[in-house]
């Protein structure tokens, strides 16, 4: 198991009050952990983390717990928290109930109000800003603000709430996705672009099967049938 590269200690702020240790710890990990530069496999022990952020080991254990308990960390007694892999089978179930939620939502946000397009665009664009500039970490988290933009307006407060409960699997695995397939950048946002113009056209049927298809490929990927 890689360990992990021990990060320069962060600063202080200017600011007056910090947030908690425990907190700041866990921010850091977090983080890390969703945008990869933690990876799957790597180990994580207590003396690395408290120097790079900063703290003592006792907030550093309190993080790691609770990270563990979100699923993303394996502790190990005396040595340290193993980051765990993003597994086919995780990518195959979210991607699953993203179906059952984003079809539906789809068809329940057309007719789309102005203020529900003008958010897309400018979450496309961002998208593609951060597409020319390389920030996979980016790309991801507005490819998932676009998708949620869509589920929020559906007017279902249920789902809302459900398909939040999936935003760190989300950004994590998109991620992964993008790094182990460059070339799935460019069609994401060009598969954007078509969802986009089927809500604007009114097309309620048609944003859905443009979703449908732009998970589906998602799946063909994780399946290893994509052309």
């Amino acid at each position: 198991m890689p360990s992990a590269p021990a990060p320069a200690p962060e600063s202080a702020p200017v600011s007056a009050k910090q947030p908690p240790a425990a907190d700041r710890v866990y921010t850091h990990v977090k983080q890390a952990v969703l945008d990869r530069r933690y990876e799957g496999g790597t180990l994580l022990t207590e003396g690395e983390l408290a120097q790079a952020v900063g703290v003592s080991r006792t907030p550093v254990r309190e993080a790691l717990l609770k990270l563990e308990m979100e699923g993303l960390l394996k502790l190990y007694p005396k040595k340290g928290a193993l980051v765990l892999a993003v597994s086919a089978q995780e990518i195959a179930d979210v991607v699953e109930t993203r179906l059952l939620v984003e079809e539906f939502a789809v068809r329940r946000a057309v007719p789309a109000p102005a203020t529900l397009i003008t958010r897309l665009e400018g979450l496309l664009a961002e998208q593609k800003r951060r597409a020319e500039a390389g920030d996979l970490a980016e790309v991801s988290v507005t490819d998932r603000c676009f998708h949620a933009e869509i589920v929020r307006h559906a007017g279902n407060q249920i789902l809302a709430r459900l398909y939040d409960q999936l935003r760190d699997r989300q950004l994590r695995m998109g991620v992964a996705v993008m790094q182990a397939h460059p070339g799935r950048v460019a069609q994401n946002i060009a598969e954007h672009d078509e969802i986009l113009d089927r809500i604007k056209e009114g097309d309620a049927e048609g944003a859905a099967r443009c979703v449908r298809r732009h998970l589906g490929r998602v799946q063909d990927l994780v399946r290893g049938d994509a052309r």
